[in-house]
């Protein structure tokens, strides 16, 4: 059976000291979800909040990892030394990532390898713009992001990947995609998953919904079959509204 997840995506958001506030307040109010719960941090929080969080059912996530193993790369942060910390997924192919920092199919290809090599579980994102959305391509895109990253790994490896979709036209922007859109588009995914790996290894792949997701939509989100949980930004940085979208399980 695949899991049911819940993560928090927190961005650039939270100074040390808010950040380890906002996860002593999500360790002392999620206590026995119906969904694992995961949240994503910006780096400087990673080794304190996963010391905080390690005998909770929270685990936790970097928002990012470099493309390159180690050495002369001044200000970027490797698998490795997420690893390090004790965290346990890294957020990787982000839309802001692919569209604000040029992150292409390769560079997000050898990111994943890298997460893999240190046993980190990728939360990897895939989706669609405005424009393309409009122009109904969205199952086109989707598809290139799949086979540019992630499809080139064995069964095996795949099958430690958390998926995400995200259609970048609802994130941070109020627009949400409809329960039914969002349901079309991850059996659409889940299809892809199959034809490539088989029914086996598509039926346990966790697939995300991110984009506007919060406490109001997220019970009609996840009641699709295909929706299994949200990789939730702006609703994560508050300890309520964030249980509010774990209890939506």
């Amino acid at each position: 059976m695949r899991k049911n997840i819940v993560a928090g995506n927190w961005k650039m958001n939270k100074n040390l000291q808010e950040g380890v506030a906002l996860a002593t307040e999500l360790k002392e109010i999620v206590s026995n979800p119906n969904c694992e719960v995961i949240i994503g941090t910006p780096f400087i929080h990673l080794a304190t909040v996963s010391e905080l969080l390690k005998d909770s059912v929270i685990k936790v996530s970097a928002e990012n990892c470099a493309d390159k193993v180690s050495g002369a790369y001044t200000g970027e942060v490797s698998a490795e030394m997420v690893k390090s910390t004790g965290a346990e997924y890294c957020i990787l192919g982000h839309s802001e990532r692919r569209a604000y920092y040029g992150e292409t199919y390769e560079i997000l290809k050898e990111k994943v390898q890298l997460a893999l090599a240190n046993d980190l579980k990728p939360i990897f994102c895939i989706g669609e713009v405005k424009e393309e959305r409009e122009a109904g391509k969205q199952n086109e895109v989707v598809k290139a992001q799949l086979e540019g990253s992630v499809f080139n790994l064995s069964a095996e490896d795949f099958g430690k990947i958390v998926l995400a979709y995200e259609p970048v036209w609802a994130i941070g922007t109020g627009l949400t995609a409809t329960p039914e859109q969002a349901q079309e588009i991850h059996a659409y995914i889940r299809g892809l998953v199959a034809e490539k790996y088989g029914n086996e290894v598509a039926d346990n792949c966790t697939i995300l919904y991110g984009g506007s997701c919060n406490a109001k939509n997220a019970a009609g989100l996840f009641a699709n079959p295909d929706i299994d949980g949200g990789l939730i930004g702006g609703a994560s940085l508050k300890a309520e509204d964030f249980k509010a979208i774990i209890d939506a399980f």
